[in-house]
Order: structure tokens, then C-alpha cells, then sequence
């Protein structure tokens, strides 16, 4: 894995926000999260080992995940 691989986690949070506003329901939006992180691993990042590309899926998707929530804590936290 590349350090420009990293960039899909980003572009996974940018997915999951447009699921968001099309009406997905928020308890839906971490597993989609995972499955988007899955699909790049597999397919962009390591398309000739499917171990590593399901390994790597899920951490970007878990990382996604979390820069959402922990991001959308912080905003609501300065809001109030």
C-alpha cells in the first residue's frame, strides 16, 4: 500500500455524505462505509491479493468511520 492509497479514506467519507443526503439512513452509513473501504482495497489498492485487499478495505472503511463521527462530534461540540 501506497501513501497515495490513503487517499481513498477521504474520498469514502465524500460517498457515504452523499448516501447521507439522498435519505440513507443513518445506521446504515458505517457499514456502507466499510463496504465502499472493501471495494477499494479489493479493486484499487491490492486487486491481486484478495487477503490484503479485504484487510486493507476494512481499515480504510473503519478509518472513514471514524473520521466521520469523530469529526461530526467535534462540529456538534463547537456549535453548542
Amino acid at each position: 500500500m501506497e501513501i497515495y492509497d490513503v487517499v481513498l479514506i477521504p474520498l469514502i467519507i465524500g460517498m457515504v455524505e452523499l448516501l447521507k443526503m439522498y435519505g440513507m439512513k443513518k445506521r446504515l452509513l458505517p457499514p456502507m462505509a466499510l463496504v465502499f473501504g472493501i471495494v477499494g482495497g479489493i479493486f484499487y489498492v491490492y486487486p491481486e491479493d484478495l487477503k490484503a485487499g479485504i484487510l486493507v478495505g476494512l481499515m480504510m472503511g473503519l478509518s472513514a468511520s471514524g473520521l466521520y463521527s469523530g469529526g461530526k462530534a467535534v462540529v456538534e461540540k463547537n456549535g453548542s
